[in-house]
């Protein structure tokens, strides 16, 4: 069920929606008169992305804003010792929950009873009616759990990435020339704008400069540092035997730091994925920034999808710069984030806000 959810026909539904969320979040960056914090505002890029795009909720903005905040104190706490004590992390986890699901029904319940104007199938949808094309319509409990869940996979990792990008083409404005270079090239990019209606899944997926820029963002800086799985069969790892039933960890992170197959590996670097060298194809699983094998992750080419949209929006922009003297470093847990604020300052997007607005809502659904 979730395959179809991630598919290459419900991506192409998605990207117009997911371009649009983009283009109204830069033009607030831009219209802002100082700096913005970039992690901050990434994370709520995503959220609404989740939220508007991904799941089809039509929320108001002060809604969003509001259910962003419970979402935030339960993210915040759910690493918390599970120790349920008045004021304890533990407790303001399970009250934010509570809390969210509430308004994660209320949302659902409006999406049931108001079906009219949809131009096309979201995450949510799909869910619905696979249940009960199957003899199984999920439960009210079954949908906030999965709504949840979707909401929380896209947020975290997809937020700390988008940060990292804004921060590496900022390190390295020949690379976001180069990439410049590259829209011109295909006809995406005119007069310093993205032409209407040149962004397809395709067309997206064929630029090659993008995809490389992408991929060495994943390679560098990784959203998690690895993930669990669970032994089928017992084996023996340099001399060790690992007993059938255990959990075992593999790291993304020292993976990528230690392959042979990577030069430089601290260095950013997009032309290691290009033709010439190809880094990434000697060899498996040297490079697996959405884990490996059969259990990958499923929303991989959904994240990527966005993560090249905001870049091809970004070099769309004139101009963005960093608000102050030297970059944040770089904290790794719970996942990639710099340890102070980025703060950026973007400059104009579009003079015609008006519009944008009014056409952003309207192809969105939401309530403005």
């Amino acid at each position: 069920v979730f395959s179809k959810i991630f598919s290459h026909e419900a991506l192409e539904t998605y990207l117009p929606k997911i371009q649009l969320v983009i283009q109204d979040t830069l033009r607030v960056w831009s219209s802002h008169p100082g700096s913005i914090s970039v992690y901050c505002e990434a994370q709520k890029l995503t959220f609404r992305m989740a939220i508007r795009v991904l799941l089809g909720f039509r929320l108001s903005d002060e809604e969003l804003n509001h259910l962003f905040q419970v979402f935030q104190q339960f993210v915040e706490n759910v690493f918390s010792l599970p120790v349920d004590l008045p004021f304890s992390g533990y407790r303001r986890g399970i009250r934010a929950r509570e809390t969210l699901l509430k308004g994660l029904e209320k949302a659902i319940q409006e999406k049931l009873q108001n079906t009219q104007g949809k131009d096309y199938t979201d995450a949510l949808d799909v869910l619905i009616e696979s249940g009960k094309e199957h003899g199984n319509e999920l439960t009210m409990q079954e949908l906030k759990d999965a709504t949840l869940e979707l909401i929380f996979a896209a947020y975290a990792t997809t937020a700390s990435a988008s940060t990292s990008l804004i921060m590496q083409l900022l390190k390295h404005p020949a690379v976001l020339e180069k990439l410049r270079e590259e829209l011109r090239g295909n006809g995406i990019l005119h007069n310093g704008c993205v032409c209407e209606g040149a962004l397809r899944v395709d067309t997206i997926s064929s630029l090659h400069y993008l995809d490389c820029v992408i991929k060495e963002l994943l390679r560098l800086f990784t959203p998690i540092s690895g993930g669990y799985r669970t032994v089928l069969q017992t084996f023996e790892l340099d001399g060790f035997q690992i007993p059938k039933g255990w959990s075992v960890l593999y790291s993304i992170r020292d993976t990528h730091d230690t392959a042979p197959v990577f030069k430089n590996v601290d260095v950013f670097d997009p032309d290691r994925f290009g033709q010439d060298r190809t880094e990434d194809k000697d060899g498996r699983f040297h490079y697996l920034p959405f884990g490996g094998g059969v259990r990958n992750c499923l929303g991989k080419q959904l994240a990527k999808l966005f993560l090249k949209t905001l870049a091809i929006e970004l070099a769309s922009m004139s101009r963005f710069e960093l608000a102050t003297r030297t970059f944040p470093k770089i904290m790794p847990v719970p996942v990639v984030h710099p340890a102070g604020e980025l703060k950026v300052r973007f400059y104009g997007l579009d003079s015609n806000q008006n519009e944008i607005v009014t056409e952003t809502e309207a192809i969105l659904g939401a309530t403005v």
